[in-house]
Protein backbone atom coordinates (compact mmCIF):
# COMPACT_ATOMS: atom_id res chain seq x y z
CA UNK A 1 0.00 0.00 0.00
CA UNK A 2 0.85 3.78 -0.79
CA UNK A 3 -1.40 6.48 0.30
CA UNK A 4 -0.01 10.36 -0.10
CA UNK A 5 -1.68 13.13 1.10
CA UNK A 6 0.63 15.79 -0.11
CA UNK A 7 -0.04 19.53 1.07
CA UNK A 8 -3.43 19.24 2.40
CA UNK A 9 -5.14 21.85 3.82
CA UNK A 10 -8.58 21.42 5.48
CA UNK A 11 -10.36 24.04 7.24
CA UNK A 12 -12.19 23.07 10.31
CA UNK A 13 -14.18 24.57 13.21
CA UNK A 14 -10.91 25.42 15.46
CA UNK A 15 -7.69 24.63 13.30
CA UNK A 16 -6.51 23.50 10.04
CA UNK A 17 -6.29 20.13 8.95
CA UNK A 18 -2.18 20.51 7.41
CA UNK A 19 -0.98 16.85 6.25
CA UNK A 20 1.97 16.32 4.65
CA UNK A 21 2.47 12.42 4.72
CA UNK A 22 3.12 8.92 3.11
CA UNK A 23 1.71 5.98 4.50
CA UNK A 24 2.82 2.60 3.54
CA UNK A 25 2.02 0.07 6.38
CA UNK A 26 -0.63 -2.53 6.19
CA UNK A 27 -2.55 -1.39 9.94
CA UNK A 28 -1.98 2.06 10.21
CA UNK A 29 -3.10 3.77 13.74
CA UNK A 30 -4.31 7.25 13.75
CA UNK A 31 -4.35 8.31 17.64
CA UNK A 32 -5.26 11.70 19.28
CA UNK A 33 -7.76 13.16 21.77
CA UNK A 34 -11.04 13.84 20.80
CA UNK A 35 -11.29 16.96 18.68
CA UNK A 36 -7.62 16.19 16.93
CA UNK A 37 -9.02 16.07 13.33
CA UNK A 38 -8.68 12.20 13.43
CA UNK A 39 -12.08 11.53 11.85
CA UNK A 40 -11.67 14.26 9.12
CA UNK A 41 -8.28 12.82 7.83
CA UNK A 42 -10.62 9.64 7.04
CA UNK A 43 -13.40 11.59 5.65
CA UNK A 44 -10.80 13.41 3.59
CA UNK A 45 -9.29 9.96 2.39
CA UNK A 46 -12.98 8.68 1.53
CA UNK A 47 -14.27 11.62 -0.35
CA UNK A 48 -16.78 12.98 1.86
CA UNK A 49 -14.49 15.99 2.48
CA UNK A 50 -12.66 18.22 -0.21
CA UNK A 51 -9.58 19.70 1.27
CA UNK A 52 -8.75 23.26 -0.16
CA UNK A 53 -5.52 22.17 -1.23
CA UNK A 54 -3.52 19.43 -1.52
CA UNK A 55 -2.96 16.06 -3.29
CA UNK A 56 -4.51 12.79 -2.12
CA UNK A 57 -2.98 9.58 -3.78
CA UNK A 58 -3.74 5.98 -3.41
CA UNK A 59 -1.54 3.48 -5.27
CA UNK A 60 -1.16 5.64 -8.00
CA UNK A 61 -4.70 6.66 -7.74
CA UNK A 62 -5.36 10.19 -7.55
CA UNK A 63 -8.61 10.25 -5.30
CA UNK A 64 -7.87 14.59 -4.97
CA UNK A 65 -5.77 17.26 -6.91
CA UNK A 66 -6.83 20.93 -6.21
CA UNK A 67 -4.12 22.24 -8.49
CA UNK A 68 -5.99 20.51 -11.42
CA UNK A 69 -9.94 20.57 -9.56
CA UNK A 70 -9.75 16.88 -9.99
CA UNK A 71 -12.23 15.03 -7.26
CA UNK A 72 -12.41 11.14 -7.80
CA UNK A 73 -16.28 10.20 -6.77
CA UNK A 74 -16.33 8.28 -2.94
CA UNK A 75 -17.74 5.18 -5.21
CA UNK A 76 -14.48 4.96 -7.58
CA UNK A 77 -12.52 5.11 -4.95
CA UNK A 78 -13.04 1.59 -3.50
CA UNK A 79 -12.68 2.17 0.20
CA UNK A 80 -14.29 0.11 3.02
CA UNK A 81 -15.52 3.23 5.61
CA UNK A 82 -16.84 2.49 9.21
CA UNK A 83 -17.83 5.59 10.98
CA UNK A 84 -18.54 6.22 14.56
CA UNK A 85 -22.19 6.72 13.84
CA UNK A 86 -24.47 3.89 13.07
CA UNK A 87 -25.40 3.84 9.26
CA UNK A 88 -27.01 0.71 9.25
CA UNK A 89 -30.75 0.73 7.59
CA UNK A 90 -33.04 0.26 10.74
CA UNK A 91 -35.83 -0.69 8.02
CA UNK A 92 -34.13 -3.52 7.00
CA UNK A 93 -32.58 -6.83 8.12
CA UNK A 94 -29.24 -7.90 8.75
CA UNK A 95 -29.06 -9.73 5.39
CA UNK A 96 -30.43 -7.09 3.34
CA UNK A 97 -28.25 -3.89 4.99
CA UNK A 98 -24.99 -6.21 4.01
CA UNK A 99 -25.87 -6.39 0.84
CA UNK A 100 -26.70 -3.12 0.40
CA UNK A 101 -23.32 -2.13 -2.13
CA UNK A 102 -22.61 -5.47 -1.77
CA UNK A 103 -19.68 -6.02 -5.09
CA UNK A 104 -21.66 -9.18 -6.18
CA UNK A 105 -18.81 -9.13 -9.35
CA UNK A 106 -16.20 -9.46 -7.10
CA UNK A 107 -17.06 -10.71 -3.95
CA UNK A 108 -16.33 -14.19 -4.02
CA UNK A 109 -14.02 -16.63 -2.29
CA UNK A 110 -12.17 -14.43 0.10
CA UNK A 111 -14.75 -11.69 -0.08
CA UNK A 112 -18.22 -13.51 -0.03
CA UNK A 113 -20.91 -13.35 2.16
CA UNK A 114 -20.35 -16.48 3.89
CA UNK A 115 -16.51 -16.11 4.49
CA UNK A 116 -16.47 -12.52 5.94
CA UNK A 117 -20.06 -13.37 7.75
CA UNK A 118 -18.09 -16.33 9.62
CA UNK A 119 -14.85 -14.30 9.87
CA UNK A 120 -16.90 -11.84 12.37
CA UNK A 121 -19.09 -14.21 13.81
CA UNK A 122 -22.36 -12.93 12.62
CA UNK A 123 -23.54 -15.73 10.90
CA UNK A 124 -26.97 -16.11 13.17
CA UNK A 125 -27.50 -12.79 13.37
CA UNK A 126 -28.46 -12.45 9.16
CA UNK A 127 -32.15 -12.37 9.67
CA UNK A 128 -32.59 -10.29 12.82
CA UNK A 129 -34.23 -6.83 12.51
CA UNK A 130 -31.04 -4.37 12.85
CA UNK A 131 -32.96 -2.33 16.19
CA UNK A 132 -32.61 -5.43 17.90
CA UNK A 133 -29.08 -5.58 17.71
CA UNK A 134 -26.49 -4.67 20.27
CA UNK A 135 -23.59 -1.79 19.73
CA UNK A 136 -21.10 -4.55 19.11
CA UNK A 137 -23.58 -6.77 16.96
CA UNK A 138 -24.23 -3.21 14.90
CA UNK A 139 -20.30 -2.82 14.83
CA UNK A 140 -19.62 -6.25 13.33
CA UNK A 141 -22.81 -5.99 10.58
CA UNK A 142 -21.07 -2.77 9.37
CA UNK A 143 -17.50 -3.80 9.27
CA UNK A 144 -18.87 -6.06 7.26
CA UNK A 145 -21.18 -4.54 5.11
CA UNK A 146 -17.51 -2.42 4.73
CA UNK A 147 -15.70 -5.88 3.55
CA UNK A 148 -18.31 -7.10 1.00
CA UNK A 149 -17.88 -4.14 -0.66
CA UNK A 150 -14.56 -6.06 -1.98
CA UNK A 151 -12.46 -2.52 -0.55
CA UNK A 152 -8.65 -1.55 -1.28
CA UNK A 153 -8.75 0.12 1.94
CA UNK A 154 -10.32 0.07 4.89
CA UNK A 155 -11.18 3.01 6.85
CA UNK A 156 -12.26 2.37 11.01
CA UNK A 157 -13.50 5.03 13.09
CA UNK A 158 -13.16 4.03 17.02
CA UNK A 159 -14.92 0.72 15.58
CA UNK A 160 -14.72 -0.20 19.52
CA UNK A 161 -16.29 3.37 21.21
CA UNK A 162 -19.09 2.42 23.61
CA UNK A 163 -18.95 -1.63 23.47
CA UNK A 164 -18.57 -3.35 27.29
CA UNK A 165 -15.36 -5.11 27.53
CA UNK A 166 -15.95 -8.73 27.87
CA UNK A 167 -17.28 -7.77 23.70
CA UNK A 168 -14.56 -5.79 22.83
CA UNK A 169 -11.57 -8.22 23.32
CA UNK A 170 -13.88 -10.68 21.42
CA UNK A 171 -13.87 -7.85 18.50
CA UNK A 172 -10.67 -6.82 19.48
CA UNK A 173 -9.31 -10.38 18.29
CA UNK A 174 -10.91 -10.19 14.99
CA UNK A 175 -9.95 -6.92 14.22
CA UNK A 176 -6.40 -7.75 14.58
CA UNK A 177 -6.76 -10.40 12.48
CA UNK A 178 -8.50 -8.95 9.37
CA UNK A 179 -5.61 -7.66 7.28
CA UNK A 180 -4.10 -11.60 7.35
CA UNK A 181 -7.68 -12.96 6.59
CA UNK A 182 -8.52 -10.32 3.67
CA UNK A 183 -5.47 -8.45 2.88
CA UNK A 184 -6.75 -5.11 3.11
CA UNK A 185 -4.70 -2.38 4.59
CA UNK A 186 -6.14 -0.41 7.47
CA UNK A 187 -6.28 2.82 8.81
CA UNK A 188 -7.63 2.79 12.51
CA UNK A 189 -8.82 5.87 14.74
CA UNK A 190 -8.74 5.74 18.26
CA UNK A 191 -7.93 7.26 21.27
CA UNK A 192 -7.58 4.14 23.31
CA UNK A 193 -3.44 3.15 22.98
CA UNK A 194 -4.06 -0.64 24.13
CA UNK A 195 -6.00 -0.53 20.80
CA UNK A 196 -3.26 0.79 18.68
CA UNK A 197 -0.76 -1.63 20.21
CA UNK A 198 -2.83 -4.49 19.54
CA UNK A 199 -4.04 -4.08 15.82
CA UNK A 200 -1.55 -1.39 13.95
CA UNK A 201 1.84 -1.46 12.77
CA UNK A 202 2.67 2.08 13.25
CA UNK A 203 0.78 4.76 14.53
CA UNK A 204 0.22 8.62 13.26
CA UNK A 205 -0.16 10.63 16.20
CA UNK A 206 -2.30 14.05 16.05
CA UNK A 207 -3.07 16.63 17.53
CA UNK A 208 -5.08 19.48 16.74
CA UNK A 209 -4.71 19.18 12.76
CA UNK A 210 -1.06 18.70 13.56
CA UNK A 211 1.25 15.24 12.81
CA UNK A 212 2.52 15.28 16.54
CA UNK A 213 4.73 12.09 16.36
CA UNK A 214 5.02 9.05 14.21
CA UNK A 215 6.54 5.57 15.11
CA UNK A 216 5.54 1.75 16.30
CA UNK A 217 3.00 2.30 18.80
CA UNK A 218 4.10 0.02 21.49
CA UNK A 219 6.99 2.22 21.70
CA UNK A 220 5.76 5.44 20.80
CA UNK A 221 2.17 5.13 23.09
CA UNK A 222 4.38 4.62 26.35
CA UNK A 223 5.22 8.12 26.14
CA UNK A 224 2.29 9.73 24.45
CA UNK A 225 -0.44 7.07 25.16
CA UNK A 226 -1.35 8.07 29.24
CA UNK A 227 -1.51 12.16 28.24
CA UNK A 228 -3.71 12.08 24.82
CA UNK A 229 -5.84 9.59 25.85
CA UNK A 230 -7.35 11.48 29.21
CA UNK A 231 -7.65 14.69 27.23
Amino acid sequence: MRLELCGIELPLTSFILRLNLELNAARTAIFGPSGAGKTSLLETIAGLRTPAIGLVRFDGMIFNDTARGFHLSIRRRRIGYVPQDDTLFPQFPVRRNLLYGWNDGEASGTFSVEHVTQFLQITELLERDVRSLSRGEKQRVTIARALLSTPKLLLLDEPLTGIDSQLKASILKRLTALHSEFGVPILYVTHDPAEAIAICDEVIVLEAGEITARGLPKKLLANFGSRLADQ
